[in-house]
């Protein structure tokens, strides 16, 4: 699908967003290990968390989906042994984390996706988990190393292990702690930084015996009986699709844009502060917490002066996903922002970090590539270009936020690949930006 989108004059109106994917993704796999049904309101209507659902009920967990609703009624930690392929689609999380489900229940299952996922590295799951005694293993041991198809065989119970992670990351954190669930003794996960913590307030929530020590180590252990959790969740909105919506109230800066419902978890916001380091005012307002989660509304209504910061490694992991519209509010930004440690965007669903730095300059901005990030100085007027979106949502998304700055009409090439984590984006840029996309 191809898109036009033309300059903005104004990017204004209240909007609630689809829920939280991550957050969604979670809350399907804690419920399905419970012994109670759970009704899931505001569930992450993109493609993702559909592959989760699916490989879940391959795995005996009943799911009844309905828009973004559904009722899960679990399985307890007695799953099926699937009878076919765990397909994952495009979604890496789905894949990662079942890694953990599957071997910490000693399951003899496949775990695949699309052309994309197959290309994305999984080894950095594999190797903790065999580790503990799972018999996981990838395909070939390439550019990111082994990749999907992935194959687990059946094998004796897992045995805890402390695992210290070299980079922060909340999937092979979460995959460990799944696998904890079932292994014998302790599991214990140790990051060098902060990554999202939405597996530990949901993993409590579900009545895990999880613990935290004052120096930051995870640890879980052995339970013989399901989970029981809520018999409701609500799950708030995704901050990373709200992003998008903020970069572009930011840039057109006419109107007041007011996004309601929004999840707040701190360690989620790293774009909002990196946002007021440059001098944006993004106004948060506190609201009742959903599934554990803070929540509340974000406000932009003033015109920012912009200039240029650094990002480093250790905000990454609070902002990983936002990387490539960040480039984009970095072209409006006086002098340079040097974003670094972001290595792992170019295993994503495209090599984010490229294709940030081919689409910028087609658009005329001044952008360096990096091997681990990007150099951006600004700020430099964008014209419009032909982007392909390459496959990628947050691609896709990105550069039709450059294109309501950009002089000419910018025509996004792939543009349906937006559904993957906000299905309806274009109608919701369209309706904002007051007729700016076609």
């Amino acid at each position: 699908m191809r898109v036009r989108i033309a300059r903005a004059d104004q990017f204004s109106g209240p909007i609630e967003i689809p829920g939280d994917k991550s957050i969604s993704h979670r809350a399907l796999i804690l419920a399905a290990l419970s012994d109670r049904p759970c009704r899931i309101k505001n569930l992450a209507p993109g493609l993702d968390v559909r592959s989760t659902a699916r490989c879940l009920v391959e795995l005996g967990a009943a799911i009844d989906l309905e828009g973004n609703r559904a009722i899960v009624r679990g399985r307890g930690l007695s799953l099926n042994m699937p009878r076919q392929t765990l397909d994952c689609g495009n979604s890496g999380t789905t894949m990662r984390l079942l890694c953990g489900m599957v071997a910490g229940s000693r399951l003899a299952a496949v775990l695949d996706g699309d052309a994309s996922l197959r290309r994305r590295p999984m080894k950095r799951v594999l190797e903790p988990l065999r580790q503990m005694g799972a018999k996981g293993r990838g395909t070939g041991d390439g550019k990111g190393g082994e990749t999907a198809p992935l194959q687990f065989d059946a094998g004796p119970p897992l045995v805890g292990k402390h695992h210290q992670l070299p980079i922060a990351s909340a999937q092979v954190k979460t995959a460990l702690l799944l696998a904890g669930l079932w292994a014998e003794g302790a599991t214990q996960v140790s990051e060098p930084a902060p990554s999202r913590d939405h597996s530990e307030r949901m993993l409590r929530a579900f009545g895990a015996p999880l613990e935290l020590s004052p120096r930051g180590v995870l640890s879980i252990r052995r339970i013989d009986r399901p989970l029981t959790g809520p018999a409701e969740l609500e799950i708030p909105g995704d901050p990373s699709s709200a992003a998008f919506l903020v970069a572009a109230a930011l840039l057109v800066a006419r109107g007041e844009l007011r996004i309601s419902g929004v999840g707040l978890n701190p360690t989620r916001t790293g774009f909002v502060e990196v946002l007021r380091r440059m001098g944006a005012s993004v106004g948060v307002e506190a609201g009742a917490p959903q599934a554990g989660e803070p929540v509340g509304a974000m406000v932009l209504k003033d015109a920012p002066s912009l200039v240029g910061t650094e990002v480093g490694s250790s905000e990454i992991a609070s902002l990983v996903d936002e990387v490539p519209i960040l480039s984009v509010v970095a072209t409006q930004a006086t002098g340079t922002t040097l974003i670094r440690g972001a290595e792992e965007l170019r295993y994503k669903e495209s090599d984010r970090i490229s294709q940030m730095a081919r689409g910028l300059t087609a658009m005329g901005a001044s952008v360096s590539e990096l091997p681990d990030g990007l150099r951006i100085t600004g700020p430099t007027p964008l014209k419009g270009a032909a982007i392909d979106a390459q496959g990628d949502h947050r691609i896709a998304m990105s550069f039709a936020v450059a294109g309501l700055i950009a002089s000419g009409v910018t025509e996004i090439d792939g543009a349906e690949w937006a559904d993957i984590s906000f299905p309806g984006f274009f109608e919701v840029l369209a309706r904002l930006s007051h007729g700016a996309v076609q």
